[in-house]
């Protein structure tokens, strides 16, 4: 089950996040995972940030693994629309190719995949985004 819950005034396309979310997903084989995905205003991503990461100051994407492996509990990927879109008109990119790199990571994140812990890991999660971003 993929829920999507918007949080902002941000118009988000449900229909591109929820196949993006599910190509991954398949993708890894984990098409059976629960994953929420949240849009958030800065405020807030900062507010976690602070807490999980002790970064204050507001991200693009925060992602929360299982903890307990429930049967019905969820990988969370929070998105803060208004950083995406900062990052998209820095990077010279359209919102929506932003938005979805940005999903995209944040989904490989949850599955485990962490390109802060070496060179290699890095090059791995760089490679599976390539990947899915071609086959958005």
């Amino acid at each position: 089950m993929i829920e999507i819950n918007n949080l902002t005034d941000f118009s988000v396309d449900k229909k591109i996040i929820l196949g993006v979310a599910k190509k991954v997903l398949k993708g890894e084989n984990k098409g059976i995972e629960n994953l929420s995905i949240a849009f958030v205003y800065p405020e807030e991503i900062r507010k976690i940030n602070k807490k999980y990461r002790r970064k204050d100051k507001p991200t693009d994407v925060l992602s929360f693994e299982k903890i307990n492996n429930f049967k019905g509990e969820f990988l969370e990927v929070v998105i803060c629309p208004e950083v995406v879109k900062e990052k998209a008109l820095a990077k010279k990119k359209t919102f929506k190719e932003e938005m979805v790199k940005t999903l995209i990571h944040g989904i490989l994140h949850c599955l485990g995949y962490d390109h802060e812990k070496s060179q290699k890991e890095e090059v791995v999660m760089q490679e599976k985004e390539r990947y899915y971003l071609l086959k958005s």
